[in-house]
């Protein structure tokens, strides 16, 4: 099947395809915030970059979320396995860099002494039972947070 869109369209509709604050990671931070979590964004800890920029950073605890999407980074999903169907061999070249510097990126960090979580995109698509994933992350983050000091407690 050829592609609907011109050169230019597919040029800007994927320009637009943002890296950074994306919907499925502003429900895993929402989640994690709610819960008495705090972390830092975007891979730094301590003044320096962690490899891959990881999404959320827990230095306290040397434990790192990814969020990726599962189309962008190969995952085994639906989604993930469905390849496009122009310029075929650009695309798939450029998925798989995405999976090699992924796992790369997961090495280094368990090298240096880091937990790494993948949160994928397909596990977020049910907005409305998102407890199997909450308990995944609080699993993994070592057991539910104090509530927020900030919050006055009921006597």
């Amino acid at each position: 099947m050829a592609d609907v869109f011109t050169p230019e369209q597919r040029s800007a509709n994927m320009s637009r395809i943002r890296g950074k604050d994306t919907k499925p990671e502003l429900v895993v931070r929402r989640l994690l915030h709610a819960r008495g979590f705090r972390y830092r964004l975007h891979g730094s800890a301590a003044g320096s970059t962690l490899p891959g920029k990881p999404d959320l950073v827990f230095a306290g605890r040397r434990k790192v979320i990814f969020v990726n999407g599962c189309f962008w980074h190969l995952h085994d999903c639906r989604v993930g396995r469905h390849g496009p169907s122009s310029n075929v061999e650009f695309w798939e070249a450029k998925r798989a860099r995405s999976a090699e510097r992924d796992a790369a990126a997961n090495a280094a960090l368990r090298e240096a002494g880091w937990d790494v979580l993948t949160v994928w995109e397909c596990e977020l698509k049910k907005t409305s039972d998102l407890a199997p994933l909450e308990e995944r992350l609080i699993a993994f983050l070592g057991g539910a947070q104090a509530p927020d000091a900030r919050i006055p407690q009921p006597r």
